[in-house]
């Protein structure tokens, strides 16, 4: 094993090969229960008497203290030991699983889901430090595959599997099928990753306000992008609200934390180009994997009249080829430029959005499918060679912050890219919808011609009520499908407009200088 692996606190080579998958599962539970739930809202409403928007306070409260714990689960690794935190992590989501599996009524349920995201806070960001440890710096990228695998790909099951479970069971299932997987978890990491000391020595220093302008900035943000939408945004004033102390968070954010000697979020580390640039990317992959996971199940699910594990189902194809793609990727980090690899990513990822602009109503599920496997192909050229940038040059005693800062990065993108494509959805629906019915009109003389033979068809006056509901119903169909349409459009486009930013980004392999040596 090499100097710099010993440096890292890298695994023996007969054990990380063990510790990955204990670890990746561990993120993959976490990751899952944040959309294994989104199915599953109308059957909660419906059995604990509550209406469908205050149940997705179900959602909403898990998110708000996942986003708060995350950047600080670099310093309470720090603080209190790796494996010490991790394992008080799956302990703490296990637990509050199985009481959210229990809940008596909404309220109960929503402040036991806001447990289980605090909880689980840690367990993404911990479990790819101790990945990136366990094993030498020259396999760093087969590393990143594995948790790739864990963290990309279970957002595209976690809507199949929860919908799955609703029709099939009960709704309490989709928490308590936790349990015995995080018990089998706790026994694995007890028994199988070494505990490192604290790198905190001498008394206990607590950034208090560190932590109280996180709570602020990512708590607000995070309520801002989950009910948005449903507010109206800023024509709320509780969203306005909001958006302003996450702003003024942020703000009294990087000023207290780039003057504290022990801050708990270690924003220096975005003085570093790379690890900056990295960090943009990755907020922009959650950003495309999760806005896209949202539109293509709506899509056929509202236009198409597909059930909601249907819909998962043509997800499904697409992970299973990045579970193909992401350990190939991982070995041609230490082989090729990674930015040419993720100006692939970026180029693969921005041409299939562009590609689904050719959707129209009487697509075939194959075709959906097909796009979807085009589509997740970008999402592994993507994750590995950006993680293997953004700790490049981190030295391991700020592995556990660097992680934080990263996965707060997806997490918030996936966040922001479902609230962008549904905002832009209803917009364009709204835009389309009015520009079709002004068309409708008697001056237009194909309508009166469409009138005539629609009535004719449906054996009722060209300008019945049943005629006319006819066409509204079709002028619905066609904005909507329009309005995904430029959906996609705006994201692919988005996605090659990030290309340049790689001239930003030091060339070389994925293997740090130091441990590439010989």
């Amino acid at each position: 094993m090499s100097t710099a692996a010993v440096a890292a606190g890298a695994a023996p080579r007969s054990t990380h090969w063990i510790i990955a998958p204990v670890v990746a599962i561990a993120a993959f539970m976490e990751v899952m229960d944040i959309s294994i739930a989104n199915v599953a809202l109308p059957h909660i409403a419906g059995d604990l008497s509550s209406s469908q928007n205050e149940s997705t306070w179900v959602l909403t409260s898990y998110l708000v203290t996942n986003a708060v714990v995350m950047p600080i689960s670099g310093w309470l690794s720090n603080t209190f030991g790796r494996k010490r935190f991790f394992l008080t992590c799956i302990f703490g989501f296990t637990l509050s699983s199985m009481l959210c599996g229990f809940a008596p009524n909404l309220a109960a349920l929503i402040g036991l889901r806001a447990l289980q995201g605090a909880t689980g806070g840690g367990l993404q960001p911990v479990a790819q430090a101790i990945l990136a440890d366990s094993f030498p710096a020259e396999k760093r990228g087969m590393a990143a595959a594995i948790y790739g695998i864990a963290t990309v790909v279970a957002p595209t099951i976690g809507p199949t599997l929860g919908g799955w479970i609703t029709d099939n069971y009960h709704w309490r299932w989709i928490f308590l099928i936790n349990v015995p997987v995080g018990i089998t978890l706790i026994m694995l990491v007890m028994s199988l990753i070494r505990e490192r000391p604290p790198r905190i020595s001498g008394p206990l220093s607590v950034d208090w306000m560190g932590f109280c302008f996180v709570a602020l900035a990512l708590g607000s943000l995070q309520i801002v992008l989950d009910r948005g939408q449903d507010d109206d945004w800023f024509g709320s004033g509780f969203i306005t609200t909001l958006t302003l102390l996450s702003a003024v968070g942020f703000a009294l954010l990087i000023y207290w934390e780039l003057r504290h000697p022990k801050p708990m979020v270690e924003v220096r580390l975005l003085g570093n180009k790379d690890f900056a640039v990295t960090f943009i990317l990755m907020l922009m992959l959650g950003f495309m994997v999760l806005g896209s996971t949202y539109l293509l199940p709506a899509y056929m699910q509202e236009l198409m009249g597909y059930r909601a594990v249907d819909a998962g189902m043509a997800l499904t194809p697409g992970g299973c080829v990045m579970l193909v793609l992401l350990p190939l990727v991982g070995r041609l980090i230490n082989k090729v430029d990674t930015r040419l690899l993720v100006a692939i990513g970026l180029f693969i990822g921005g041409v299939s959005l562009l590609w689904m602009t050719d959707l129209y109503l009487g697509v075939t599920f194959r075709h959906i499918v097909l796009l979807r496997m085009f589509q997740a192909v970008s999402f592994a050229f993507l994750f590995v060679p950006i993680n293997a940038l953004a700790f490049r040059d981190i030295p391991p005693e700020k592995t556990n912050n660097a992680s934080a800062l990263i996965n707060l990065a997806r997490n918030f993108g996936g966040s922001i890219g479902i609230s962008f494509a549904s905002t832009l959805l209803t917009r364009r629906e709204q835009f389309h919808q009015s520009r079709i019915v002004e068309q409708l009109q008697a001056l237009n003389p194909n309508y009166p011609d469409y009138t005539h033979h629609l009535g004719s068809v449906l054996g009722t006056p060209a300008d019945g009520s049943t005629t006319l509901a006819s066409i509204y119903q079709e002028v619905a169909r066609q904005a909507a499908l329009l309005s995904y349409l430029d959906d996609f459009k705006a994201l692919g486009v988005i996605f090659l407009a990030l290309l340049p930013l790689l001239l930003l980004v030091r060339p070389g392999k994925g293997v740090p200088k130091a441990a590439a040596a010989p």
